[in-house]
């Protein structure tokens, strides 16, 4: 292995120096619990406080509705079942979409196994959200409409606030899983007409296990998590003190730093796409070409399986996804590349690349020439490849 390139940023990032510092003295030196009553604890009670007023300026929110969670897939269960729970009365139908996540997905399962009547909503050929059809679906019974803010795949952001104003024009509430957009671009939840948003500290420089759920004032969710009365009585359980510090430390950088890190990212991204076009043939830029999220880059590659790929860029010191990270085990296509119309044995062969303002040109030279090689000897080996060539070499 000659040199490493992480592109699998999308999975997880790096947690910055800046932030481990900012967390360590809360391990050993400030460990008080802040639910008690003692001046050592009510340091760090302000700790918690301090960070949440960060992610709620980030997000133009009030800072009283912002809550603590372990992560990401714990703030998009909390949103729709407690949802579910709090709103049956009125009705028992949830719209969301075809492209997301399964902390989405797998929870809409759940609640239609429990009498829930879940729409899923199609997307066009670049993943974003038929607004139409979305319109069509309301009824006088949906309680929630969840749509992601963008996809952890192909990179496309949605229409959101579009979104937004339809729902609320209905009065549903409306959430979105801003786990991939969170600290990336910019998000304000009033201007967005956004009632609930999800978010993970590890996808920005921040710590794993760390996360939260804004929840506009007004909305009746019940408590996710039973116990204590940590959260303002809506989220039971001691303080990630740790963990929450280092999501605010990771807000504050990715904040501050927000739109050069956008125009360093997009320059490699672009000059990433434009590489792979020109060099290598019968490829397909998925997701939408200027409304995707800054550092991703995904294509599909003809004749090829995607896993064989992985492994043999990661023999190459190359870092990079087929996919979401929580399904890289699984031998099916992805759900997301299905939903854009691609066939099964073209999205077998998907590539995630996600760089991080880390990423130079000089990165993406490299992996564009190992993957280009890769890819040539990979097709080498396959007799479809062989066929096509032979049948388009007699035109």
């Amino acid at each position: 292995m000659s040199r490493f390139v992480y592109l699998d940023n999308a999975a997880t990032t790096s947690t910055r120096k800046e932030v481990v510092e900012a967390m360590m003295p809360y391990f050993t030196e400030n460990f008080g619990n802040p639910s008690s009553v003692y001046d050592f604890a009510a340091k760090n009670k302000k700790a918690v406080n301090d960070s949440r007023q960060t992610i709620a300026d980030a997000l133009n929110a009030d800072v009283r509705d912002v809550y603590f969670t372990a992560g990401g897939s714990e703030a998009d269960n909390w949103a729709l079942i407690a949802t579910a729970e709090a709103y049956e009365e009125k009705g028992k139908h949830i719209i969301t979409s075809k492209i997301e996540h399964h902390a989405i997905l797998h929870t809409c399962d759940y609640l239609e196994k429990r009498g829930f009547d879940i729409t899923y909503i199609d997307v066009d050929e670049n993943g974003i959200i038929k607004l139409d059809q979305l319109k069509k679906a309301i009824r006088a019974d949906t309680i929630l409409i969840s749509i992601m803010f963008a996809n952890n795949e192909i990179g496309t952001i949605q229409p959101v606030k579009e979104i937004g104003a339809i729902a609320r024009e209905h009065g549903i509430p409306f959430h979105t899983d801003a786990v991939q957009a969170f600290g990336h671009i910019p998000i304000d939840v009033d201007g967005m007409n956004i009632d609930m948003l999800s978010a993970s500290g590890h996808k920005l420089h921040g710590p794993k296990g760390i996360g939260f759920l804004y929840i506009r004032k007004g909305l009746k969710l019940r408590s996710f998590i039973h116990g204590g009365g940590q959260e303002r009585k809506r989220r039971a359980g001691t303080e990630n003190v740790p963990g929450i510090v280092g999501l605010g430390k990771a807000v504050s950088m990715a904040a501050s730093t927000m739109s050069e890190r956008v125009r360093k990212e997009e320059e490699v991204r672009n000059y990433l796409i434009e590489k792979i076009e020109k060099t290598i043939p019968y490829c397909r830029l998925n997701g939408d070409r200027t409304k995707r999220l800054p550092n991703n880059v995904n294509f599909s590659f003809q004749f090829i399986e995607g896993e064989s790929l992985l492994i043999m860029l990661d023999m190459e010191g190359i870092c990079a996804s087929s996919g979401s990270a929580c399904t890289s085990g699984s031998l099916d296509p992805s759900h997301v590349l299905l939903a854009i119309g691609l066939p099964h044995e073209i999205a077998h062969g998907s590539l995630r690349l996600t760089l991080s303002e880390d990423t130079t040109l000089e990165d993406a030279d490299y992996v564009v020439e190992k993957i280009a090689g890769i890819v040539d000897k990979l097709r080498s080996m396959s007799p479809l490849y062989e066929d096509f060539v032979r049948k388009n070499s007699h035109k």
